[in-house]
């Protein structure tokens, strides 16, 4: 190139310096396009301009960073690993969502939750969600936890000065008797008072934890007698077993259900079975009398045992089992010694334990009327106060025993006669109280005919002398009660000094003498 054209060209490069057109290294020439102040301030333009930049310097990363979280209706879907990230992001949404959902329905109301986070597939900041769908467990505060009593430092105070506060301070001390209160038994029902800021005092959390205690206590206790007692018509497990064995043995056939409840037993029907022992033969038709375990109904039965010389010496007050099995025995015993004298009562079959099984006093599943709820005519009524009357006095003299709870409630009227049951708390004559038991039989029988309009009942006073034989003279009944007291004395006495043999049934069957 000559000198002329480079000359020639020059004019036509620019107003810049000449070195520049002529250095290989500068800065290639860039036509400027002019345009209005509006249209430099625009932010529209603003952002064309930087995607621009951004596209021609990262094309194929920007690309890839942004496409699984590209929405919108004119995105260039003709790509197969876009749709499958677009599709698989909305799967994992409706995953977490569900999640959500059974959180909730566990968790409830309960302050105790539970929580799906680690199982989610999106976390929670890169969720689109709005803030009303994402739970209150997903925060970092709890509104419902409890918040943790301030400790007292070893040496029992904080602050200074008027702001000194020591750890038997009411505030303090009251929060920490309300935390305490989770300590209590789960049954125990302390409420949910988390939130209110609660002060118990100590008068207020010693007499509530009291309470829990006893409460605690109540329910095992309660729990051991359902499960070892027979309070109620149902039994416990240990006499339906015997129950059970009775009926697997076959000495009965089937128990068909209770005819009778009262203050110390529960009596059941059942049909007898085929075996019968050599000398007892088990009857058609039995009662079963199951006699209760616990003592709550009738507290005041030790005094008719731990008296009578028969049973003292195995008396033990201070197990229910014992003294129960014991009055099963007693009855037993008695209705032995009524039967032999040929005194109309049911006849005893076995007896296992607590449960005691005698003949039924009735027919075809229906007990026998007691006294006080049949109607008798006069004949009748006159017939069946000369035979209670006699076997009053069969029993003093023969087997003597004195019934002791003699009434029309342990009478029954059956086959045109008298029947005497219920014998558990008969004692000889020689209790302590037997003479005073005699006379409150006799009063029952007495005041029970009499208003029956029998003219030949006898008072209370005549009857007890016909049948104890004793003289007793007094003119007004609390005399006569301080006599029989006398003689109940007396003969306490002389039993103490000589020993039980007073007390022994003696073959003549003769009644003691308490008149020497």
């Amino acid at each position: 190139m000559d000198s002329v054209g480079v000359a020639a060209a020059a004019p036509d490069a620019g107003p810049g310096p000449a070195w520049q057109s002529k250095c290989p290294w500068g800065a290639p020439s860039t036509t400027s396009i002019s345009c209005s102040l509006a249209d430099v301030m625009s932010e529209q333009l603003a952002k064309e301009l930087q995607l621009e930049e951004e596209n021609a310097a990262f094309p194929e990363v920007v690309a890839a960073a942004e496409g699984p979280f590209i929405t919108g209706e004119n995105i260039d879907t003709s790509s197969d690993l876009m749709l499958a990230q677009m599709l698989q992001m909305e799967f994992d949404r409706e995953y977490d969502a569900q999640l959500r959902r059974e959180e909730k329905k566990i968790n409830g109301d309960s302050k105790v939750s539970i929580s799906f986070e680690n199982y989610r597939k999106v976390h929670p900041y890169d969720s689109d969600s709005s803030e009303d769908e994402v739970d209150w467990q997903d925060t970092r505060h709890d509104p419902y936890r409890a918040d943790k009593p301030t400790t007292t430092p070893r040496r029992g105070f904080i602050g200074k000065g008027k702001d000194i506060t020591t750890k038997h301070d009411e505030v303090v001390c009251g929060r920490k008797n309300t935390a305490r209160m989770e300590n209590f038994a789960p049954e125990f029902q302390v409420g949910d008072g988390i939130g209110m800021d609660l002060k118990l005092s100590n008068q207020v959390f010693n007499a509530l934890k009291q309470h829990a205690y006893s409460e605690e206590r109540r329910s095992a206790r309660l729990h051991e007698k359902k499960e070892h007692s027979t309070a109620e018509k149902a039994v416990d497990p240990k006499t339906r077993l015997l129950l059970y064995k009775m009926v697997n043995s076959g000495m009965l056939e089937t128990i068909t259900g209770c005819i009778s409840t009262g203050k110390e037993s529960v009596v059941f029907h059942a049909y007898g079975g085929n075996s019968a022992t050599e000398d007892k033969v088990i009857p058609p038709e039995c009662a079963i009398k199951v006699f209760k375990t616990t003592l709550n109904e009738f507290k005041n039965r030790d005094k008719y045992i731990k008296d009578d010389y028969r049973f003292k010496d195995r008396f033990s007050k201070l197990n229910p089992r014992k003294i129960i099995r014991m009055w099963a025995e007693k009855e037993m015993h008695n209705l032995t010694r009524m039967q032999n004298a040929g005194i109309p009562c049911p006849q005893v079959v076995i007896l296992k334990k607590h449960v005691l099984v005698m003949s039924f006093i009735g027919q075809d599943q229906v007990p026998a009327p007691k006294l006080k709820d049949v109607t008798l005519s006069s004949e009748d009524m006159k017939k069946a106060y000369y035979q209670i009357l006699n076997m009053m006095q069969q029993l003093y003299r023969e087997c003597n025993l004195v019934h002791a709870d003699l009434s029309e409630y342990n009478m029954l009227w059956h086959d045109g006669k008298v029947w005497l049951i219920d014998v558990s708390q008969s004692v000889e004559p020689t209790h302590p109280h037997g003479l005073e038991f005699l006379f409150r039989d006799c009063r029952n029988v007495s005041q029970f005919f009499q208003k029956g309009g029998v003219a030949e009942a006898l008072n209370e006073r005549e009857l007890f002398n016909a049948v104890s034989g004793l003289n007793i003279t007094a003119d007004n009944e609390v005399d006569f009660q301080a006599e029989i007291e006398a003689l109940e004395k007396m003969n306490e006495d002389h039993v103490q000094n000589h020993g039980k043999k007073l007390s022994a049934f003696s073959s003549d069957g003769d009644p003691p003498i308490y008149d020497e």
